[in-house]
C-alpha cells in the first residue's frame, strides 16, 4: 500500500504536470521531501494526504490510501489501535474478564500488569494510564462500555483495590459522554461470550475499525462486512445488558458484598 501511494503521488504530479518545488509549496515541505515521498523514503501522512485530496480535488483518495496503508499488517496491532483511539469519536467496548484500561484505576492496572512477566511494570503502567487523557480532552469521544458482571466481582489487587476501582467506574458513568451497562450472570450464554473487541468510529476520513482481543495480542479489523459483524455482535450484546441505573445499582451491590 506505500509504495502503491508512493508511484500514485509521483504519477498525480506528472500528470499536472508539476515540478518537485511546486509540489512542495503545495505539501509546504521541501523538493528533497517531495522525492522522498515519491520513492517510498518517506510516509504520506494524514495531514499531507487531506492537503492533497483538497488541492486536487481527488474525493479523497489518498486519505483512503492512507488509511487502508495504516491498517496493513503489524506484529504490534495494539499500538496502532491506541493511534487510533486517539482519534476516535466514537468508542464502544465490550469487555468479558477485566476492567477496559481506560477506565482502570492505577492500583488495579498495576495488579494485573504485574502478573504479565513484564520487565519494567512501572513503565508499562504510565504508558496504559496516559491513554486515558482522552476521557478529559476538550472534545472528548462518546464512550459505551458493555460490561460482564463476572469481571465487576473478580478481586484483582484485593478486595479494597477492587472496590476503589468499582466506585471509580461509577464516578465515570455520570459523565455526559461516557455510558456504562453491565450483563448480568443470571443472562447465561450470549454472543459475547467469546472474547472482548472495541469497535472505533473516525471522523477523518469517516471509518469504522474493529479491534478483538486475543492471547498474546489482538489484531484490527478494518473490512467492512467484518466491521458490521461486530457492530451488530455488539448490539445483541447490548439486548441483555441492563439499563444505565440498573447497571449502577448492580455495581454498588457488588461493592457491598465484598
Amino acid at each position: 500500500m506505500w509504495a502503491l501511494i508512493a508511484y500514485y503521488l509521483r504519477f498525480c504530479r506528472l500528470q499536472r504536470k508539476l515540478t518537485g518545488d511546486l509540489m512542495g509549496e503545495i505539501l509546504n515541505c521541501s523538493k528533497s521531501t517531495v522525492s522522498r515521498l515519491e520513492t517510498g523514503a518517506l510516509k504520506l501522512d494524514e495531514k499531507q494526504a487531506t492537503t492533497l485530496d483538497q488541492a486536487w480535488d481527488t474525493g479523497g483518495i489518498f486519505g483512503f490510501l492512507v488509511w487502508y496503508a495504516t491498517l496493513g499488517h503489524d506484529p504490534d496491532w495494539f499500538r496502532q489501535y491506541v493511534d487510533l483511539e486517539c482519534r476516535a469519536s466514537v468508542i464502544k467496548t465490550w469487555q468479558v474478564d477485566l476492567v477496559p484500561g481506560l477506565l482502570q484505576t492505577p492500583d488495579y492496572a498495576r495488579a494485573g500488569l504485574a502478573t504479565g512477566n513484564l520487565p519494567d511494570v512501572e513503565a508499562a503502567l504510565a504508558q496504559r494510564l496516559s491513554r486515558q487523557a482522552i476521557l478529559d480532552k476538550p472534545e472528548a469521544p462518546t464512550f459505551w462500555f458493555l460490561l460482564s458482571q463476572s469481571l465487576l466481582e473478580l478481586p484483582c489487587g484485593g478486595v479494597e483495590t477492587m472496590k476503589a476501582q468499582l466506585a471509580h467506574i461509577l464516578d465515570l458513568s455520570h459523565r455526559p459522554n461516557i455510558g456504562v451497562r453491565v450483563v448480568p450472570k443470571s443472562v447465561g450464554h450470549h454472543p459475547g461470550l467469546d472474547g472482548a473487541f472495541m469497535l472505533l468510529t473516525l471522523p477523518e476520513p469517516h471509518m469504522e475499525v474493529a479491534y478483538v482481543e486475543a492471547p498474546g495480542g489482538g489484531r484490527l479489523a478494518s473490512s467492512a462486512a467484518e466491521v458490521a459483524s461486530y457492530a451488530l455482535r455488539y448490539d445483541q450484546i447490548g439486548q441483555h445488558a441492563l439499563p444505565k441505573g440498573l447497571s449502577r445499582d448492580l455495581i454498588k451491590q457488588i461493592m457491598e458484598a465484598m
